[in-house]
């Protein structure tokens, strides 16, 4: 892609950031529709909880292995690739209701965790076609947004929906939801953005100017950590609490309050980073916080402390994104697909290994949740080392 300029008379549109927005929000309700209902759902289906929260972790694991091809077709094919990302992401949800079982559940989350990295890699490639420079921050943050709201649905429709008899009634409104947001998604893409236009074939140039970059190449392993204790703690948090008493609407209320304290943190937190250009300082706290209500977790876990330390934690790390993902777009430029998509490996990764992790801790909380604390605390070096590097940009 190449930069058509600031043409006199083009205005900012914000309908298909909107419609990406649907679908951003489509991804992470497919991938999170089971993360508060985790014992239900093994109940229901006769598997073990371990193999439920796979149903969520095949999503950071086909993350791994495509951000990069996703990342090179956004960057040649924007419209087709995003299009493709929001179709597989309704097949996916309307696979799972083909049958009551655990097989079918597996081959349609398969199915649209290979949608999601063409869906968020190209959060930052709509803002740079279709809105003006001084619009893009915003926008970014806007698609940013709908990825977190996509959570909060997600637990709303577990709280709201608890019981095993009710997951069938989760899996159609998932369905449902997705089915419209691809419809939408193919009408405000029917025309090309007017800042950027499309080579139509895909070469490695991207790959070289997005990772020859030293910033986003340490993002990318800074990424890794809070990304793998985000993506571990809402996977089995539900599970985790349960033997202190938590039950599953209770787990499911604390997980959407956390991503809710996260979308506030998202509207107040950057603008005052920016202003401060305090990123490095930002990760820095999010991090150590973040460590500091694990390990608040695993000593004394219950309602009260679910409550305020998952909450802190939200408020903490989802600021985070939108602003590394602000960074890329400014840095990689014409490589916006590929940068973000190296930013969302990185971080998929890490929710992988954590996740895994964890998952292999899942009946031993104490241990589990000291874990996900260390994970965050190892960061904390890399993050204050980033100070220099990003106040030159």
């Amino acid at each position: 892609m190449v930069e058509v300029g600031q043409v006199a008379g083009l205005r900012s549109r914000w309908v298909p950031v909107a419609a990406f927005a649907l679908v951003g929000a489509a991804t992470q309700l497919v991938w999170l529709n089971f993360a508060g209902v985790t014992t239900v759902a093994a109940e229901r289906y006769g598997v073990s909880e371990n193999a439920i929260g796979w149903l969520a972790q095949v999503f950071p694991l086909l993350y791994v292995v495509l951000a990069i091809p996703a990342g090179l077709v956004l960057d040649r094919w924007f419209r087709s690739g995003l299009i493709v990302g929001a179709v597989l992401t309704a097949l996916g949800a309307l696979l799972r209701l083909i049958g009551d079982d655990y097989s079918w559940l597996l081959i349609g989350q398969l199915v649209a965790s290979v949608a999601q990295p063409l869906v968020l890699n190209a959060v930052t490639g709509i803002t740079g076609r279709y809105l003006v420079e001084k619009d893009r921050a915003t926008g970014i943050a806007v698609g940013t947004a709908s990825i977190f709201a996509g959570m909060v649905l997600a637990f709303v429709l577990s709280a709201v929906f608890p019981a095993s008899a009710d997951l069938p009634v989760v899996l159609r409104l998932s369905a449902i939801f997705s089915v419209v947001a691809a419809v939408v998604v193919i009408v405000a893409l029917r025309k090309r953005g007017s800042f950027r236009v499309e080579r139509g074939r895909p070469d490695r140039s991207a790959l070289k100017v997005a990772w020859g970059d030293p910033l986003i190449r340490r993002l990318c392993v800074l990424a890794i950590f809070p990304f793998g204790v985000f993506v571990a703690l809402t996977t089995f948090a539900q599970a985790l609490l349960e033997p202190a008493g938590v039950s599953g609407g209770t787990a499911s209320t604390i997980l959407l309050v956390n991503v809710v304290a996260g979308v506030v943190g998202s509207a107040v937190i950057p603008v005052l980073v920016v202003r401060r250009h305090a990123e490095s300082a930002l990760l820095v706290i999010s991090l150590a916080g973040t460590a500091l209500a694990c390990v608040a977790l695993a000593v004394e876990p219950g309602v009260v402390v679910g409550f305020v330390a998952i909450t802190l934690i939200g408020f903490l790390l989802l600021p985070a994104l939108p602003i590394v993902l602000e960074l890329v777009e400014r840095r990689t430029g014409e490589a916006d697909g590929t940068g973000a998509g190296l930013i969302w490996m990185a971080g998929n990764l890490g929710g992988l290994l954590v996740a895994t992790a964890v998952g292999l801790l899942v009946d031993h909380p104490l241990p589990a949740f000291l874990v996900m604390a260390a994970v965050a605390l190892i960061a904390v070096p890399g993050a204050r080392a980033l100070r220099s590097p990003i106040a030159s940009l």
